[in-house]
């Protein structure tokens, strides 16, 4: 199993950019979500090291912990409820948001592709300490598709 926790602010997946190149147009992905995913891609780098599924074949779960910073504007009534897990975070970013540029991150790097992803599992919480909390496995034995 791939286990790794991606420490900071939580990003969406920015809004794909256009610009002109000739007689085409180009679509990029801006420098702020280029930044965060090669962030969350260092962070399975440094704490993962080798392990990867690059066996195309190998259905994987994924399991999504996000953490979102509790605002400091909060009562101290609300500050306990959302410490405690009994409010939730129902701002932005949104779980697919979230998700996608976690995705995109470990592209080629932790996995195949992520169409290898065949379960998966988001959840949304507030924390002191903003975080991803990334876990990924095979559905099954990965032996069986060698």
């Amino acid at each position: 199993m791939i286990h790794f926790v991606y420490y900071g602010e939580i990003r969406g997946k920015g809004r794909p950019r256009f610009r002109n190149a000739g007689k085409f147009i180009q679509t990029y992905t801006d420098a702020d979500t280029r930044n965060y995913e090669m962030s969350i891609k260092e962070a399975y780098l440094q704490q993962s090291g080798n392990e990867k599924y690059m066996n195309s074949e190998v259905p994987l779960k994924m399991r999504l912990l996000v953490f979102q910073q509790i605002p400091k504007s909060v009562s101290q009534k609300k500050h306990r409820a959302m410490e405690s897990g009994l409010i939730l975070p129902t701002k932005k970013p949104d779980c697919d948001n979230i998700l996608k540029s976690v995705l995109d991150s470990l592209n080629q790097v932790a996995f195949h592709d992520d169409t290898q992803i065949v379960e998966l599992s988001v959840q949304k919480w507030y924390s002191y300490m903003p975080r991803l909390e990334v876990e990924i496995e095979p559905l099954r034995d990965e032996r069986e598709y060698n």
